[in-house]
């Protein structure tokens, strides 16, 4: 079974309804062991929104992202409106060769960075339940890219 970092925005009614949507989904995943999702880990020691706080999340985030065999990224962003936090994610990921599931359920236009990053892109809860993360089957983003 494959530990998972869930990178995710997490600020509106919506996001954090997909977010708990994506965790439900992984839970299902025969093939998924651990997920870290950073919404459920906001290090309530430290007061948030101090430097310390900030410090101590960038640490935690990255070494869970370092501890992950495959990051799942939901890119729910609508065209240009990106959470600079998960393209963040997805470009350490990336540059630390840990394989990339993009989950983006909207019909909007993928930035190629993404699309050219990704092992799979995945559109909908049933996909990310029934995902192999053991082998990684490869399921290329077919739409527009900017």
């Amino acid at each position: 079974m494959k530990n998972i970092y869930l990178a995710a925005p997490f600020f509106s009614d919506e996001q954090n309804e997909r977010v708990t949507r994506v965790e439900e989904a992984l839970a299902a995943n025969k093939t998924v062991g651990e997920v870290f999702s950073p919404r459920k880990n906001q290090l309530e020691q430290f007061e948030m929104g101090t430097k310390k706080w900030a410090q101590e999340i960038f640490k935690h985030d990255t070494s869970k992202i370092d501890w992950c065999d495959v990051v799942v990224a939901v890119v729910d962003f609508d065209d240009d409106d990106v959470d600079s936090g998960t393209a963040f994610e997805i470009g350490y990921a990336y540059s630390t060769n840990k394989p990339l599931v993009i989950f983006h359920e909207k019909d909007t236009i993928l930035n190629l960075m993404v699309s050219e990053s990704l092992v799979a892109h995945l559109t909908s809860d049933n996909q990310l339940k029934d995902y192999d993360f053991e082998t990684l089957p490869q399921i290329p983003y077919e739409g527009k890219v900017i």
